[in-house]
């Protein structure tokens, strides 16, 4: 297979072409490390601009959405100990976070005197989504260049879970702990607005409808609350405009008592359900959901790009794989 002699996208990634050298469009288009730094100093100072604009403006400055991971758990820990934000954590709880990320979360909270939350969906509404995902598309294909059907249907609930709350308790901000690789620079800081959530949740919610209808209207926004009179938040992703690297990252996550958990695949420090979704993808479409990811990262300077091949290269954990099909009922 053909892949980028800068990054790691393949041929087979959608709408993708190579130059000559064997360079991707995408790292054609990238306008280099100078460029994206400035542009980060000014998404940084808006950030905190904000901030000054906002904070202490309710009981909560921030509602991070906490799913224990790596970079999640970095974001938290920024925005607690740089910016010293009133946070709360919400963690979603798809029934197969990992051991290790479940006492991690309990940790590092206590360690930051953070206020936390999870919140379980009902695990046969959940089961029945994520079995539709391993036959059948839900979503568009566009969407499913960037994450699996399974993550991008685990995430659907989460935004809208998230902004519900962030609503009922006026917090003014809601955080992502995604990477520089998952969060576009433009998209890092942006306010939400009525008819462009409507929009986005019609195009999330319809597909879910269709697999478990009704039952899936207590996780999404109500007709009312587009008409409500309550300032919308924005939505922030720290990491796309701060400091990212994974070296310091670690360390010091270790200090917050944050260990790494074994039963996970390479892309996820969190999430059992992760290497079953990857494995779908890629039979289904022939590459690597998380290729996108890691050939910008690996453009931006951020991953080296022999690292980002072995994560991509790595076969999934068959005893893991085993134990999701086993709890999903997959033959």
């Amino acid at each position: 297979m053909k892949v980028c002699k800068n990054c790691v996208l393949p041929e087979t990634f959608p709408g993708i072409s190579f130059n000559p050298d064997g360079v991707c469009n995408f790292c054609q288009e990238f306008k280099g490390k100078e460029h994206l730094e400035k542009e980060k100093g000014k998404y940084k100072q808006r950030f905190e601009e904000l901030l000054n604009k906002y904070k202490n403006s309710s009981s909560y400055d921030v509602l991070m959405a906490y799913s224990g991971g790596k970079d999640s758990t970095y974001t938290l820990s920024l925005l607690k100990e740089k910016y010293n934000l009133k946070i709360l954590a919400l963690t979603f709880d798809n029934a197969f976070l990992s051991q290790q990320a479940l006492c991690n979360i309990r940790q590092v909270v206590e360690n930051l005197g953070v206020d936390h939350i999870f919140f379980k969906p009902d695990f046969s509404l959940l089961k029945e989504i994520f079995l539709t995902g391993t036959k059948e598309d839900i979503f568009s294909r566009k969407t499913l260049d960037r994450a699996s059907t399974i993550c991008t249907s685990c995430m659907a609930i989460v935004k809208f879970v998230t902004l519900k709350l962030a609503l009922e308790k006026k917090i003014p901000f809601i955080a992502y702990g995604w990477s520089p690789g998952q969060a576009p620079l433009s998209a890092s800081i942006f306010k939400n607005n009525p008819p462009m959530l409507k929009q986005m949740q019609m195009v999330l919610k319809k597909p879910l409808y269709k697999i478990v209808g009704e039952r899936i209207s207590p996780y999404f926004l109500e007709e009312n609350d587009f008409e409500s009179k309550e300032i919308f938040p924005y939505n922030i992703s720290p990491l796309a405009f701060l400091e990212y690297d994974e070296r310091k990252i670690f360390e010091k996550l270790k200090k917050l008592g944050w260990n790494i958990p074994v039963d996970t695949d390479p892309n996820s420090t969190n999430c059992l359900l992760n290497s079953f979704a990857n494995q779908i993808h890629r039979e289904r479409f022939g590459f690597h959901p998380y290729a996108f990811e890691l050939a910008k990262l690996v453009r931006e300077g951020y991953l080296k790009r022999d690292e980002a091949i072995k994560r991509l290269e790595q076969n999934e954990n068959k005893k893991i794989v085993k134990l999701v099909k086993k709890k999903l009922g997959v033959s």
